[in-house]
């Protein structure tokens, strides 16, 4: 069994960017759970604990999947949190991109879907990177709606979607991510 998840992984120039950004801010909301900048990245579809026996045929859906789409320009922008900015509990950065990159989650969902990879969160996709989580209560409660306030006018450089990627989770004391193989989007204009 593994613990997978389908996900963008954005350009270390943009990474970067974002990081100098999180940082005029992350001092003064030190009590939340800030995720590893070297663990960034944008979630796709989750598909929790996967028998190894599905991972051929997962990665041949992934691929056909990926194969149906044109890469995409897309860039950081906005700040959000779920289930909103004044009850947070996860505080995220957007990412601006098309609807092609919301009917491309959805494809890739099904796929994994079809190959037996049930996926086990069928939220609406949202396109975000996740950078904080909240613990407990803090001092400014579970109102995070001054902290998307100070990234809310964050924008990023502009990078390019060309691939989507399975990646295995490995939990424990150390959150480590594993890139298992990358699926190319194939269509160009």
């Amino acid at each position: 069994m593994s613990r997978l998840f389908v996900a963008l992984l954005p350009p270390p120039e943009a990474l970067a960017e974002l990081s100098t950004a999180v940082e005029t801010v992350r001092a003064e909301w030190s009590e939340l759970r800030w995720v590893d900048p070297a663990l960034w990245h944008v979630t796709m579809a989750f598909l929790g604990e996967v028998p190894d026996e599905v991972l051929p045929e997962l990665s041949a859906r992934l691929a056909r999947a990926a194969a149906r789409y044109s890469p995409e320009t897309v860039s950081f922008g906005g700040a959000g949190a779920f289930p909103s900015a004044s009850r947070g509990r996860i505080f995220w950065v957007g990412l601006e991109a098309g609807p092609a990159l919301t009917r491309l989650a959805g494809s890739v969902a099904a796929g994994a879907r079809r190959a037996g990879a049930a996926e086990t969160d069928r939220k609406r996709f949202h396109p975000h990177l996740t950078l904080a989580r909240s613990r407990t209560r803090s001092r400014h409660g579970d109102d995070l709606r001054p902290l998307v306030g100070a990234l809310g006018a964050f924008g990023g450089r502009r990078w390019e979607v060309s691939s989507v990627h399975l990646v295995r989770s490995h939990t424990g004391a150390t959150v480590r991510y594993e890139q298992v193989e990358a699926y190319p989007l194939a269509v160009r204009d």
